[in-house]
């Protein structure tokens, strides 16, 4: 009996531990969320279009505004660009994820950004994610070619 009481003692330790390892620091100025990066020689979201016209993909430190964050558990953020249309960034393994309150932070992320073709399927998933209603999902019909971002690391710079 005794140890049998030891044994899930130990286990709810260890469940505590790992629930506490989950839990997302609120996005301010230095905090970095996956690999430790810094803001140094990062392109803006502008220069990033142009980079991608030249090449099939960029790979180093963008700059950007939050405006969208997976509002289930953070596993997206979208930058803000200039056309008003957002840059979708995932993370690298689904190894990290934003805190609701980045939205609205200027970030600098290091990753791989590659234009890509998004199924339908998978943008009314992430709309769902996003908590949109129902009737802006069924307006998604059909796939979309866009920017999208791997990130390694991100940390917020303002």
């Amino acid at each position: 009996m005794k140890k049998l009481y030891t044994l899930l003692l130990g286990g709810m330790l260890c469940s505590t531990a790992v629930l506490a390892q989950q839990e997302i620091a609120p996005a301010q100025p230095g905090v970095t969320y996956g690999k430790s990066i810094n803001a140094e020689s990062a392109i803006g979201m502008s220069d990033l279009g142009a980079k991608l016209q030249a090449d099939t993909a960029y790979t180093g430190k963008i700059e950007g505004k939050v405006v969208e964050v997976c509002k289930k558990k953070g596993c997206f953020m979208k930058l803000e660009r200039a056309s008003g249309e957002p840059v979708m960034v995932k993370f690298k393994d689904y190894g990290f994820f934003m805190p609701q309150d980045i939205v609205g932070k200027t970030v600098v992320l290091e990753g791989v950004a590659k234009v890509n073709e998004t199924s339908v399927e998978r943008l009314k998933h992430f709309a769902e994610d996003a908590g949109k209603s129902k009737e802006e999902i069924a307006k998604i019909t059909q796939p979309k070619k866009d920017i999208v971002i791997v990130a390694d690391g991100v940390v917020v710079v303002k």
